[in-house]
């Protein structure tokens, strides 16, 4: 039987180096849930969403891949979506070390 595939899209933390996920980059594993946090009053981008791991802001979804996440977000549907650390690699560029996957939640 087909099953689809209820990881929606991949990325890389936008920001990562100017927000506080250096603070937390040691506790983030693979499978770490995190937080979609909606901006609308963000100056530079009204349909921003921040990721944020028990609290600490670790930066953006990237501005070319928010929008339906802001729009879902913005309509109460956030619960429905659940983000996860996919990978952490200390060693690389700041705005590589840490790419999440957004999933839809099995409701079945």
């Amino acid at each position: 039987m087909y099953e689809p595939s209820r990881q929606l899209m991949s990325f890389n933390v936008a920001g990562f180096q100017f927000w506080d996920g250096a603070l937390v980059l040691g506790e983030l594993k693979a499978g770490a849930l995190l937080e979609l946090v909606p901006e609308p009053d963000n100056p530079h981008d009204p349909e921003a969403v921040a990721l944020r791991y028990h609290g600490t802001k670790l930066g953006y979804v990237p501005s070319d891949e928010n929008a339906v996440l802001s729009v879902m977000c913005f309509y109460g549907h956030a619960a429905a979506l659940e983000v996860r650390v996919l990978q952490v690699d200390p060693e690389a560029a700041p705005w590589k070390q840490v790419r999440v996957g957004v999933f839809v939640k099995d409701a079945r």
